[in-house]
Parts: structure tokens; sequence; C-alpha cells
């Protein structure tokens, strides 16, 4: 029996790796967009808007996406977290605090996101993230 040739292999095509992960989110950010104008009550099209929006540090338009969920689901802890980080990445802490706040009265409960979240890096140097804890977990904290 003979060998089968290989078959040729053709050369790849050169990409610039940030060149196209850009491309991609204002893809996703289209996407998204296309979803909101298509149904302004669409709470899942918001809810990628606004994280593709933060992944390309575009808080501001985020903050809106995000305020926006939770006029749409304002009995989401989830969609008082991602505001509660927009105010964050926007540099609004008190808007934070209260947001968070009202994440936990809802019953949000994700301790170890909320110490590595890079979106809460703002309100993790502020003091009054240890007495937010405090006060929803106690001494005993996860």
């Amino acid at each position: 029996m003979t060998a089968m040739p290989k078959p040729k292999r053709e050369r790849g095509i050169d990409v610039d790796a940030s060149e196209a992960d850009r491309l991609h989110l204002e893809f996703e950010i289209s996407l998204a967009r296309a979803a909101v104008e298509a149904d302004a009550k669409n709470v899942r099209a918001y809810q990628l808007l606004g994280q593709a929006l933060t992944r390309g540090g575009r808080h501001e338009d985020a903050f809106e996406a995000d305020l926006r969920v939770t006029e749409l689901a304002p009995k989401d802890p989830v969609a008082h977290y991602n505001l509660a980080c927009s105010y964050s990445n926007l540099e609004n802490l008190d808007g934070a605090f209260e947001s968070l706040q009202k994440a936990f009265d809802l019953g949000y409960n994700d301790y170890r996101h909320l110490l590595r979240d890079p979106d809460l890096e703002n309100v993790r140097r502020d003091r009054r993230f240890k007495r937010l804890l405090d006060q929803k977990w106690g001494k005993r904290q996860p």
C-alpha cells in the first residue's frame, strides 16, 4: 500500500491580536446596541452592552447601560452591583457605595468576587469598604 502524500499546509495569516480583540469588542457593542434598539426593554441586551462598554473602557456609556438595567430590573442585585462598578470606574464613590448597599439589601453575596473585581478597585481603596463588608458579613467574613 502506498502512503498518501501529506496535504500541503497553507501559510496562516498574520493577525495583530490586539486589533482582532478591538474589532471583536466593537462588533459585540454594535450587536448589543442593535438588540437594544430593537427592544428598549431587553434587559439582557443592556447587560451585554454595559459589560462590553466597560471592557472597552467606555465607562460613561457603560454607566448609562447599567443604570437602564436597574430601571428595568429594580430588584436584581447583580444589576445594582454592576451599577456600583460603573460608579467606581467613574470615581463616584458615594454612588458606588449606595449601589453596593442596594445590591447587598437585595441579596448580592459573592464575597470573593467583590475582592477581586477590577471594576471595584476604587471602592476597595476607600475605608468605607471594610465597614460595608463588616456590616454585611460581620467579623467572620467568608
